[in-house]
């Protein structure tokens, strides 16, 4: 198996947890935070695709789908477009809110897309070029990649955590335990 297929398969699944933890959900699923300064799904997803639109954007030498794309304006958030929602505030968390999962996922589908066809060029030579020499060691495109396949996993738990919490409040207000 070459490495570019081995990251095409983590971004694969990272794209699979995104459509399996947002499916069937409305807007106050998505945003439903189990306390005030919770992340809730809608962040959690929004904010792991744009890290990931972000960071392989800036390898790849392209400009963000999110901009480029007219997702910003999809979504219409009170957020600078080049926000990714490192560091927000629980404020802001809040702010992060989709009409359902369509615009997640759809979001999300189109940096997937970016990523493999990116993806799928890497060889050993790429996968070792500096992307950011602030760090010691300095990373690389391998490490940047496993970096954002890494954020994007836990994020997902994250949000699944909180999709089950959302289930078992919904099964509770029915009466079923």
């Amino acid at each position: 198996m070459e490495t570019s297929e081995v990251l095409s398969d983590a971004f694969e699944r990272v794209r699979e947890g995104v459509r399996r933890v947002t499916e069937g959900l409305d807007a106050a699923a998505l945003a439903h935070r189990p306390d005030p300064d919770a992340n809730s799904i809608a962040w959690l997803v929004w904010h792991s695709t744009r890290i990931q639109d972000d960071h392989v954007s800036q390898i790849a030498g392209q400009g963000q789908t999110w901009i480029t794309d007219g997702w910003a304006d999809r979504f219409d958030l009170p957020l600078d477009p080049a926000d990714t929602g490192f560091g927000h505030s629980s404020g802001q968390v809040g702010a992060v809110v989709a009409g359902g999962p369509d615009l997640l996922v759809g979001y999300h589908e189109a940096v997937a897309r970016r990523t493999l066809r990116y993806v799928a060029t890497l060889d050993a030579a790429e996968l070792d070029r500096i992307v950011d020499d602030r760090w010691d060691p300095p990373v690389s495109v391998g490490v940047r990649l496993v970096s954002v396949i890494a954020d994007g996993l836990q994020h997902l738990g994250q949000a699944g955590y909180v999709r089950g919490m959302v289930e078992r409040r919904e099964r509770l207000g029915r009466g079923e335990g």
